[in-house]
């Protein structure tokens, strides 16, 4: 299969994914030597998931497939170009490339802006729109510092 083939499958999944009613217009694939390891699509609503979008979930079954969280090697295909959350989890996976059919503008035309996620990134915690309180930070430290010292930590 080539390129053209994938983003066409992930195009397939986005729309069988509306006719079905599962979730939104989005399909994601998740491609390792040039064969689809796994498959996935928007089921936000399905779920009650604000988590289960395509790319997340696709990027979960390629991790249950492949039996690690270490998605090195992999590309992505993926209906519309990823959101913040979604970019975020690739980078997480290591995928190491993206491909995408719709743009975010095309997704906004849509009722599926980001602009406002990224907007509220690049403010300071302080500016948010949610507030963001730091509280007990001395006892949330001890996570980090059992993780630390912990020989059967496997790093990622």
């Amino acid at each position: 299969m080539q390129a053209h083939d994938f983003m066409r499958e992930a195009a397939r999944l986005a729309v069988e994914n509306v006719q079905t009613a599962n979730g939104g217009p989005f399909g994601a694939i998740v491609v390792r030597d040039g064969q689809i390891v796994a498959r996935g699509v928007n089921t936000v609503t399905r779920d009650n998931d604000p988590t289960a979008h395509a790319e997340v979930n696709a990027i979960r079954a390629a991790g249950r497939a492949l039996g690690t969280f270490d998605l090195t090697g992999c590309e992505l295909y993926t209906s519309c170009e990823p959101c913040p959350m979604c970019l975020s989890a690739i980078y997480w996976a290591r995928i190491e490339k993206i491909y995408y059919g719709c743009t975010a503008e095309d997704a906004a035309r849509y009722g599926f802006a980001d602009a406002f996620i990224y907007r509220e990134l690049s403010r300071p915690r302080a500016e948010r729109t949610i507030p963001m309180v730091e509280i007990d930070r001395e006892s949330c430290l001890a996570a980090f510092q059992a993780w630390q010292i912990d020989t059967r930590k496997i790093p990622y």
